[in-house]
């Protein structure tokens, strides 16, 4: 490994714990902090997550996720507000506290995935009821499916696996009102147009995607997290879709999937230890992150100088944001 890329391991962001800030909350991705005028400040680190586990760090993954999903926020702001009200750093968004609804909404375009609530394995175990959708033999890994679908999961805690359920489920339970759901789903599928839209014009397919949503102080649907991200989404290059397609072959792909696929060649991530991911298998993946990055939104991605930490930086543009915490 180059002296180059030795440097880029080294300088990923994998704690953003501040101890001037408060009410300090980490994720699986993000470190986040609630303030106490009712804004929260999420930064993204490097770390790389998938089967529900932190797996390593990735170069410039968290400002790829920052500035994609700023990029799709933008493109959807008159389909569904959301909750980001500043951008401090490339790191790092400053959003308005919302109470978060206890569903995640997935959009499906394609029978595909790997993890335990992706419909493929489902399908592939001889499951044809998936989510409340009923599914046809005979079809195949990949497959374009008749119509979108929204296959929804519940929000696990820390640690937990998200879990499958039904509009029915939802309903019948209240997590969310009648109302809400519907809003929710029409919402949900008319962000999945514009992703799917505006994908196709740089030529990807967007197969698959997860939206989260919060209420703000006035009950109002707003959509938080990250949106059409490729930690949160699914992007294949339509130019060779087909031809893989026919072949039997994996698409090529500009997500982490590229990464889980790297693992489940290796051992069974849910019963088995993962190992360790080379070096060289991160830094591939970080530039499938920038190209991604890039394709989607005709950007150029900007590399941030590599003479001071990633952490040193954020740290001086948090000063600059929020001087109540560092003076």
């Amino acid at each position: 490994m180059s002296d180059a890329d030795q440097q880029l391991i080294d300088n990923c962001l994998t704690d953003a714990e501040f101890p001037e800030l408060p009410d300090f909350y980490r994720g699986k991705v993000r470190d986040a902090y609630g303030l106490p005028d009712g804004r929260r400040l999420l930064i993204s680190t490097d770390r790389q997550s998938a089967f529900d586990k932190v797996l390593a760090a990735v170069p410039y993954k968290g400002q790829v996720l920052t500035q994609t999903a700023r990029y799709w926020f933008d493109e959807t702001a008159d389909i569904c507000p959301n909750h980001v009200i500043s951008y401090p750093d490339p790191n790092v968004a400053l959003v308005k506290h919302l109470d978060m609804l206890p569903i995640e909404m997935v959009v499906r375009d394609y029978l595909t995935g790997s993890t335990e609530t992706s419909i493929w394995p489902m399908y592939d175990r001889g499951e044809r009821l998936l989510y409340g959708h009923e599914f046809p033999d005979g079809l195949k890994k990949n497959q374009k499916l008749p119509g979108t679908i929204i296959t929804p999961t519940t929000k696990a805690a820390q640690g937990d696996h998200d879990a499958p359920i039904t509009e029915a489920e939802i309903l019948e339970t209240q997590l969310v009102t009648t109302e809400q759901w519907q809003e929710l789903a029409e919402k949900s599928l008319a962000l999945f147009a514009r992703g799917r839209e505006l994908a196709a014009k740089n030529g990807l397919i967007l197969v698959d995607t997860k939206y989260e949503f919060g209420l703000d102080e006035n009950g109002a649907i707003i959509v938080a997290d990250e949106i059409h991200t490729p930690d949160s989404s699914r992007f294949w290059l339509a130019d060779s879709y087909l031809a893989r397609f026919e072949a039997g072959e994996n698409p090529d792909s500009l997500d982490k999937e590229f990464l889980r696929l790297w693992i489940a060649g290796q051992c069974d991530p849910y019963k088995d230890p993962i190992p360790e991911i080379p070096a060289a298998t991160l830094i591939e993946f970080s530039e499938k992150y920038i190209k991604l990055f890039e394709k989607v939104t005709g950007q150029e991605f900007s590399k941030p100088d590599m003479s001071i930490s990633v952490r040193d930086r954020i740290q001086q543009a948090l000063a600059q944001e929020l001087p109540e915490f560092f003076s």
